[in-house]
């Protein structure tokens, strides 16, 4: 599909552009273009492909995704490599989870060819945009949602694919080393049988309450536990969880179908069982968190997920009180794991998995 190119009638400013990466947050700057791709049952499915300049969506106000939220997005990043060039991590995967997400919202998938190259038509115009400061990234946002205007309960027949991007450094605002995280007893994030494996607003909507709650007991994160019984840990808010034992074995909550499959954990699974430890997918019960953590046989938790990389967990808190894991700061392997990924992702470390796509 060919796009076409918009003008631009007035990008930002070199001066104010080069002052934003210079410490551009995260989430709160943007870059100047996007793409947008229709869709269409009744005229064939996807056309009209363009990039041009980010601005304001123009929505009938019964569009179906603001009555019944058919919506779904992706989350993953551009890098500058060593030889100055750009390069994207594992995006085929972004593509099918994407794809993944848009089968259980039931909305129509994207071919994956259409998918890289919305990618590589934004990055080649904004590739400005990307910082060199230690950490940094551009941010690249691909969703896609239900533009048809009716007020039936049905799949729409009409979806707008939008990609937007911008540059960021660190995630957690805190900058501490290790995180603290609130376990959220009142609110769960998914259900069996429910979205909770799909990328869909929805389920991030849902995590605003606990996690302000989070932030008010002065946490940077909520942990949710499962929707039956309470007591097994599934994910943070938007991060996977891994748990390290001083025996060296490791493990991360099953994929059951109410935990995102993310794209970090599945890369993090490889690297430990390629650093020699053994890693076991399965249950592990909040209470076993605490007591192992109290006497010492759980060395290490780890947060992952594209936005903040692996970061460990030192302090978990909530109702009953709080445990601290280790230290209470950065773990060994948290360390070694979080360098070689970022080394993969920058280009500065021989990429034997076939995870790096230039650009």
């Amino acid at each position: 599909m060919d796009f076409k190119a918009l003008p631009h009638p007035a990008p930002v400013p070199s001066a104010t552009r080069d002052q934003v990466l210079l410490d551009p947050g995260f989430g709160t700057n943007f870059t100047d273009h996007m793409v947008v791709i229709d869709y269409d049952a009744e005229k064939g499915g996807w056309h009209q492909a363009s990039i041009g300049p980010r601005e304001p969506i123009s929505l009938d106000p019964a569009a179906s995704v603001l009555h019944y939220a058919q919506e779904v997005f992706e989350g993953m990043k551009a890098y500058k490599q060593a030889d100055d060039g750009l390069a994207l991590f594992r995006p085929e995967a972004n593509a099918a989870r994407f794809n993944a997400s848009a089968r259980r919202m039931a909305m129509p998938e994207l071919p994956e060819e259409l998918f890289m190259e919305s990618i590589r038509q934004l990055v080649a115009a904004d590739r400005d945009w990307v910082p060199t400061i230690e950490g940094g990234a551009l941010y690249l946002r691909p969703f896609m949602f239900a533009s048809e205007a009716f007020l039936g309960v049905r799949p729409a027949k009409q979806y707008k694919y939008i990609l937007i991007a911008c540059p960021v450094g660190g995630y957690f605002k805190s900058g501490a080393p290790a995180v603290k995280i609130w376990v959220s007893r009142d609110y769960v994030r998914a259900a069996p049988g429910g979205t909770g494996a799909a990328k869909t607003g929805g389920n991030y909507a849902a995590s605003l309450v606990p996690q302000a709650e989070a932030i008010e007991q002065g946490c940077d994160q909520v942990v949710f536990l499962d929707a039956v019984e309470r007591k097994w840990i599934e994910e943070l808010g938007g991060m996977n969880l891994f748990f390290v034992f001083d025996d060296g074995s490791v493990v991360t909550p099953p994929l059951t179908g109410t935990i995102l499959p993310g794209i970090t954990r599945d890369s993090l699974i490889q690297l430990i069982r390629e650093e020699g430890l053994q890693l076991r997918e399965e249950p592990y019960s909040i209470d076993q968190w605490r007591a192992d953590a109290t006497m010492g046989r759980l060395t290490e938790t780890m947060a992952c997920g594209t936005a903040a990389v692996v970061t460990s967990v030192g302090t978990v808190a909530g109702p009953d009180g709080e445990f601290t894991i280790g230290n209470g700061g950065p773990g060994q392997l948290t360390t070694k794991l979080r360098e070689r990924l970022v080394a993969i992702q920058k280009g500065a470390a021989k990429d034997t998995h076939g995870w790096v796509t230039k650009l």
